[in-house]
C-alpha cells in the first residue's frame, strides 16, 4: 500500500515505516503530525484518486529530527563587469517516519455492473445469434423470463429497428424462452431438433 501526499508544498510517494526528508515543519521532534492532502492511494491494486485530494484520507507521521541539508554553492558572475559573488546555502529539513495511511474515511466506490442482475445466454434460443441477443438485451430483454413475458409482435418491433435483423422470424422464441426459463432443457432440445433456424417446418 502506498500513497501520494503533499507535504509542505512537495509531493511524495510514501509507504508505512518509510523515512523521508521534507521542508522544515513547525513541530517538535517526537510529535505526531497528520497530512490530509492525499492525492492518490493504491491499496493492493485498488487505486483511489482524489479531486484533487481524497476526502477523509490522511497520512500520519512522526517527527524524528530537524536537520540541515548538504551545502549548496551559489555562484554569480557578470562578464566584463568585475562582479563575482559566492554564497553557500543549507536547506532546513525535517526527517519524518510514515506511521500510517488511513483511507477509511474515503468515499466508497459506487456499485458497478457486478451488482446488476446477470442476464441469460439468449443464444440458446434456436434462431437467436449474438447480434440478435445484443439487440434484445438493449431493449431490456436480458433473461429467458423476460423474453417469455414478451410477445412475438414486440420482438418483431425490436428487430425492425435493426435493418440486418428485421427479416428474422421470432415466432417460436417466446415459447422457447418459456421452456428455458422453467429449466425444461430436454423438452426444449427435442423441439429445437425439429426447428429450422428457429422456425417450425
Amino acid at each position: 500500500m502506498y500513497a501520494i501526499v503533499e507535504i509542505a508544498g512537495q509531493q511524495f510517494k510514501v509507504q508505512k515505516d518509510q523515512k523521508i526528508f521534507v521542508h522544515r515543519l513547525n513541530a517538535e521532534a517526537g510529535k505526531k503530525v497528520d497530512f490530509d492532502k492525499v492525492l492518490l492511494v493504491d491499496n493492493d491494486g485498488k487505486v483511489e484518486v482524489g479531486a484533487p485530494a481524497i476526502k477523509g484520507a490522511k497520512v500520519s507521521a512522526k517527527v524524528e529530527e530537524h536537520v540541515k541539508g548538504d551545502k549548496v554553492i551559489v555562484f554569480k558572475k557578470k562578464r566584463r563587469k568585475g562582479y563575482k559573488k559566492k554564497n553557500g546555502h543549507r536547506q532546513r529539513l525535517t526527517r519524518i517516519t510514515i506511521e500510517d495511511i488511513v483511507v477509511s474515511g474515503a468515499p466508497k466506490a459506487k456499485p458497478t455492473k457486478k451488482a446488476e442482475t446477470k442476464g441469460d445466454d439468449l443464444t440458446k434460443i434456436e434462431g437467436v445469434g449474438p447480434k440478435i441477443a445484443e439487440a434484445l438485451v438493449e431493449a431490456g430483454l436480458k433473461t429467458f423470463a423476460d423474453v417469455a413475458k414478451s410477445t412475438v409482435e414486440a420482438i418483431k418491433e425490436i428487430l425492425s429497428k435493426h435493418p440486418r435483423l428485421a427479416s428474422k422470424d421470432p415466432s417460436t422464441w417466446v415459447k422457447q424462452a418459456d421452456l428455458a426459463a422453467q429449466g425444461k432443457w430436454d423438452e426444449l432440445k427435442k423441439w429445437q431438433d425439429e426447428l429450422d433456424g428457429g422456425k417450425e417446418n
